[in-house]
């Protein structure tokens, strides 16, 4: 079992921690399938305590901040992320199985959140509006108040960073439920809140259960607002639960992301990326480029170039820093092996794999790397999200039916666009269902700055860069009448 204060057991409420009204749970290490930890089973009367701490911090101290003063706190809290990097590093891949140059990766930007966000917060302005004569109309951003966090386990760290960060730059107070299955980083940054100076209540963090703490919070009529990272079933939920308190919500719900690759695209390039794109923490990321679509001249071309690089992928340990760790549990990989069943068995074959690394432990939840085709439109592995390491093949004959198969999905999250055409490379982008377009390249969600969100099953409201932070505000329209 991993050696992890004993505090970090509890929940974190009013700036200590304390022990959760159901006892514990254990987390599984993904490499091994063994126990890695133990965390708090938070429930109903724990969220009810973090909702009364965080509205107390809201209506005192937190709410007689100055932006500055939110601001120098946020940027320090960065810099003691710097400080701990790499120990945070090794705890996030051993507790999501995703290789340690990932997870260092994942640190570096959640640093980087904290530095965005306390560089931001003095620069949330508002607006005038020219009105009637005699009267001048001020329209502010305002915090909502208490905020509920439902986080993921797939980037525990960093959407902690994009959505604490935002929350707490634009001064409202936070409720954080972090993913049972892997949020061991989550509850050592709360520590560092504490210690670079974020006072008691501000952030308070529930570990627990989706269906006991996830639904307490979501449906706690205290929380002004939510936000949500997970599936669409979930996500439903939680908004039905938001609709009954009249709160609003962000949901961000996954994707089936296309990587659509024209004849005159840098194959070589393109091919690079589109592995990188799908292999990246197992394939389990939300704006996984899971669907290459590329024009039937050039099939074969771009198959070799992603054969070459595929067969060569290793799965394994992610402490052994290999191309791909393990899925999170044996629940996951279940699910996709047993969904890959069915697609076979409806003329799915396989043209390119990685292999699992021979020292891979044998409890470890390892699937290789792969590139398939033959999938029918309409089969689950071509409209679903997998969450794996599995990209699938398509073929169009020009832009109207790349365009028709790139929309062909409930999802609407992240296109990758690759031609060297300018006039395509400006016309299609408009076309795409999509929040998120890149073209000759693949952000898998993009940078820091970047606003993030999607369209149709993939959820609403938008994270990162200055939207993220505006989307935790209010607006509020304040009308003075003063005479000629």
């Amino acid at each position: 079992m991993m050696e992890i204060s004993k505090l970090l057991e509890g929940v974190f409420i009013d700036g200590s921690w304390r022990a959760a009204e159901a006892g514990l749970l254990t987390t599984e290490e993904p490499a091994t399938g063994r126990v890695l930890a133990r965390i708090a089973r938070g429930g109903e009367a724990d969220v009810a305590a973090a909702v009364s701490s965080a509205r107390r911090a809201f209506d005192q101290d937190w709410g007689q901040w100055t932006a500055v003063e939110r601001g120098r706190v946020l940027t320090h809290f960065a810099s003691l992320i710097q400080t701990h990097h790499e120990a945070l590093a090794r705890t996030e891949c051993a507790d999501t199985g995703k290789p340690l140059t990932q997870a260092r990766n994942d640190i570096t930007a959640t640093a980087r959140y904290f530095e965005y966000y306390g560089g931001a917060a003095d620069k949330l302005h508002g607006e005038t509006i020219p009105y009637q004569s005699g009267t001048t109309v001020v329209v502010q951003r305002e915090p909502f108040g208490v905020c509920g966090l439902i986080t993921p386990w797939n980037y525990p760290a960093q959407i902690f960073g994009r959505t604490v960060g935002g929350a707490l730059a634009a001064g409202n107070t936070v409720v954080l439920k972090p993913a049972e299955e892997a949020c061991l980083t989550v509850l050592r940054l709360t520590e560092l809140a504490a210690e670079a100076g974020i006072p008691p209540g501000v952030l308070n963090v529930v570990p627990g259960l989706g269906h006991e703490a996830g639904v307490a919070v979501a449906s706690h009529p205290d929380v002004d607002h939510l936000s949500f990272t997970g599936s669409p079933v979930a996500g439903t939920a939680v908004a039905q639960a938001a609709a009954a308190n009249h709160v609003p919500v962000t949901l961000e719900l996954g994707g089936k992301s296309a990587q659509l690759v024209f004849a005159d695209a840098d194959l070589d390039m393109a091919a690079e990326v589109i592995v990188r794109a799908i292999v990246q923490n197992a394939g389990q990321t939300c704006s996984a480029g899971s669907r290459v679509l590329v024009e039937a001249s050039a099939r074969d071309a771009l198959v070799a170039r992603l054969d070459r690089i595929m067969s060569g992928l290793v799965c394994g340990p992610g402490i052994d820093d290999h191309d791909c760790g393990p899925l999170i549990n044996a629940a996951q990989k279940t699910r996709l092996e047993n969904m890959l069943e069915r697609g076979r068995s409806a003329g799915m074959s396989v043209l390119a794999q990685g292999h699992v690394a021979p020292d891979a432990p044998d409890g470890g939840h390892y699937v290789p790397p792969m590139l398939v085709t033959g999938v029918p439109p309409d089969h689950e592995v071509a409209r679903e999200e997998l969450f794996g390491p599995v990209l699938t093949l398509f073929t169009f004959t020009d832009d109207q039916a790349a365009v028709e198969l790139a929309n062909a999905t409930d999802y609407g999250l992240v296109t990758g666009l690759w031609t060297q055409d300018a006039y395509r490379s400006i016309a299609l982008p408009g076309r795409l269902r999509s929040g998120q377009v890149f073209v000759n390249n693949y952000g898998a969600g993009g940078g820091v700055e970047l606003p993030f969100g999607g369209m149709k099953r993939s959820g609403y409201g938008r994270e990162k860069g200055f939207e993220g932070m505006k989307s935790f505000t209010t607006m509020k329209t304040v009308t003075f009448s003063h005479g000629q």
